[in-house]
């Protein structure tokens, strides 16, 4: 791991702020949890799942909840900004530092552009920001050249609104989320309230497309996607007062509140449809709405509940766009991380006067608006950034159980009770979604993955990076089986189930579960036994520690928001 970026003589180095208290970390999980995927989720999961898409929620809650347990130990530890890139580096070395970091980068950079699709689709009531489109038989809303130019000013707000710093975002963020969380449950309030119709959880089938339907909407429908906003309790660890008492609850609380929240909202949702909606839709699978827009702002103008429908018209520009904002901050800090790894250019390690990593928001900035070219829509995006997310969290458990090992009296202010079952869980359950979400998604993320591997080195052969080693055999020799296995098996797999997008179809779901279950043992056993020696963990534990010490002198005195 790279140490402290030396500046020339006379220059002052500058780092990055503790300015988020207890409220503030809880608030940049929950207010990154709730983004767009509330607004399209219910009707993508219903469409999928149908009433059945309750299961999908809370499976999917549960799922995230143990790659959240994971981090919550590891976030404690070690409370360092980009923490889920600088993880890995202690445990498995600089490949495995840089391919985390990487994966994590393209889910991360590419989820704030999603945010401003979302809040232009529900946008386009007003202006044309979007026009209709089918793709892959899929009805979807692509920006137009209006569209793009918003876009465009969107992702320029978000850049300067972090540039004048942690502190400001922290109290920017905190008004908008108090607002995210009021709207969301006056929709689930008013929609009971006006409508409930029971017979909609049976009268169409409770699960129409059986455990297939259940299981692919929780990965491909915005259901993971939705929860995906946690990871901000971690990224920002290192740049919140009390990280002991602040990280677990944000990032354990954040997922288990949201989880009761989305549940409420399905069920509503389903229960407040019209029966006669459904009938002329011929069921949960072509359910849709005229002048669809927004699902569930057209849902409330046909209730009669017009003012709640503005307010929604309201809140896709607020919610989306305040977690669009904290997703620039987060890509940000993740070329920060990884240029402290020593991965990247050192210059993304750069920060102002303000703490702000100016180079590594600019990068975001311009790498957000290429990604609206092959990306124009939410449809097209939102299952690829969840298996993208997904694959960048799943070295979080074999990071903890090897750390374990590694150095076992290190203090643990939150210690995951049960050995290895939790950890092995949640590997398993990551490896679960991302299979889910089909190989038409599975195999774009994979050549991102490739494109990752060029650019290390083209990075090695201009040195542009500062990392000593690359640990070849403590990072590849599990890293190149585990996503070269998942892409065979997705390949052999039966998601999507349509023959037409190129997977063979040769593993059922029983089956699926078996060979992915087994596959996760293995590849979480060779982790476990080609981790580094305890003696090269501890010296890059000790490189982050002097890394620490000497922001934590820059930062004395600095109070929380």
């Amino acid at each position: 791991m790279a140490t402290t970026t030396q500046e020339a003589p006379g220059q002052q180095e500058h780092h990055l702020k503790r300015h988020v208290g207890v409220v503030g970390l809880l608030f940049a999980s929950v207010g990154s949890i709730i983004g767009s995927g509330w607004l399209f989720g219910a009707l993508n999961a219903s469409v999928e799942a149908g009433p059945a898409a309750i299961i999908s929620w809370a499976l999917g809650g549960f799922m995230i909840l143990l790659i959240a347990l994971v981090y919550a130990e590891l976030g404690t530890m070690f409370p360092l900004s980009g923490g889920v890139v600088r993880y890995p580096h202690m445990s498995f070395g600089s490949f495995a530092s840089y391919t985390t970091g990487w994966i994590t980068w393209v889910a991360v950079a590419t989820t704030a552009p999603i945010e401003v699709e979302a809040a232009l689709q529900y946008g386009t009531k007003y202006a044309a920001f979007t026009s209709e489109h089918t793709v892959d038989g899929e009805a979807v809303h692509t920006l137009t050249a209006l569209g793009y130019g918003a876009a465009v000013v969107l992702m320029a707000v978000f850049v300067v609104v972090n540039y004048y710093g942690i502190k400001w975002f922290a109290r920017v963020n905190n008004v908008l989320v108090w607002w995210k969380i009021g709207i969301i449950l006056l929709v689930i309030a008013a929609f009971l309230i006006s409508a409930f119709h029971p017979g909609n959880f049976s009268d169409h089938g409770f699960a129409p497309n059986g455990v297939h339907g259940v299981f692919t909407a929780v990965a491909t429908s915005g259901i993971v996607f939705s929860y995906l906003g946690f990871r901000q309790g971690i990224e920002l660890a290192g740049e919140t007062d009390n990280p002991r008492r602040n990280v677990p609850l944000a990032v354990i609380g954040s997922v288990l509140l949201t989880a009761v929240i989305y549940i409420a909202l399905q069920v509503a949702f389903i229960g407040s449809l019209k029966p006669s909606i459904l009938a002329d839709s011929g069921g949960w699978a072509d359910l849709s709405f005229e002048n669809d827009f927004g699902p569930l702002a057209a849902l409330a103008t046909i209730l009669g509940l017009s003012w709640l429908a503005v307010l929604l018209y309201i809140d896709a520009i607020v919610s989306p766009g305040d977690t669009g904002l904290i997703y620039t901050t987060i890509t940000a800090r993740i070329s920060y991380a990884m240029a402290r790894n020593g991965n990247a250019p050192k210059a993304l390690a750069r920060t102002t006067d303000r703490g702000v990593p100016l180079l590594s928001l600019i990068v975001t900035f311009f790498v957000g608006l290429i990604v609206f070219l092959p990306f124009p829509s939410w449809q097209q995006l939102v299952g690829f950034i969840t298996s993208a997310t997904v694959l960048s969290f799943a070295s979080g458990p074999l990071v903890m159980v090897a750390l374990r090992q590694q150095v076992p009296d290190e203090e643990r202010p939150f210690r995951l009770p049960g050995g290895h079952a939790i950890p092995l869980l949640a590997f398993f359950g990551s490896n679960l979604i991302i299979y889910w979400s089909g190989w038409d998604i599975v195999w774009k993320l994979m050549v991102s993955v490739v494109l990752g591997f060029v650019l290390l080195g083209v990075f090695a052969a201009t040195g542009r990076v500062t990392a000593p080693r690359l640990d070849l055999k403590a990072g590849a020799s599990w890293l190149l089986p585990w996503l070269g296995g998942l892409t065979v098996i997705s390949w052999m797999g039966s998601f999507p189930e349509d023959p037409l997008k190129g997977n063979r179809g040769w593993l059922n779901f029983e089956s699926s579960i078996a060979v992915i279950l087994a596959f996760s043992v293995l590849i979480y056993v060779i982790a476990y036994a080609v981790r580094l020696s305890p003696e090269d963990a501890r010296e890059h534990i000790e490189k982050v520690r002097e890394e620490a010490a000497v922001e934590d002198e820059q930062l004395e005195g600095s109070a929380p928001a």
